[in-house]
């Protein structure tokens, strides 16, 4: 594991436990993902992520509305995945980023309980799911 990985998980676990984000965090996450951190906080401050849950299973994906005008909205695991082109092609293919800007939002929306709460039924999670 890289060291920018080992001090973004750090901080994200500190976020987390306060649910608040401080200046200090702010300039770290920031100076370790650059623009795509900056692109991140304007999607949570405009709303646009949302965590979609199954019920009964409680489990999660979440989805979050990109910049541009058409507004798509990405299924993705803030810690694995995204269904984005710039995830594979930045990240999996290319391997410049740690992760996208849908990754990230998901993680600060998620970190400071600021995300759109969705449940659905499990099955409907697994159509969802089915489709990426």
């Amino acid at each position: 594991m890289s060291a920018s990985i080992v001090v973004a998980e750090a901080v994200w676990k500190q976020i987390e436990s306060t649910r608040l984000v401080t200046d200090d965090q702010l300039s770290i996450l920031h100076f370790l993902f650059g623009k795509n951190f900056e692109r991140a906080t304007r999607i949570v401050d405009q709303r646009g992520v949302k965590k979609i849950s199954g019920h009964p299973s409680t489990r999660s994906i979440f989805q979050v509305v990109g910049e541009s005008r058409r507004k798509e909205e990405y299924l993705c695991f803030p810690e694995n995945f995204c269904a984005c082109y710039s995830f594979f092609y930045d990240i999996v293919n290319r391997g410049e980023q740690l992760c996208c800007k849908h990754q990230l939002a998901a993680r600060l929306a998620a970190s400071v309980g600021a995300c759109i709460e969705v449940k659905v039924s499990d099955e409907e999670l697994a159509i969802l799911l089915s489709n990426l």
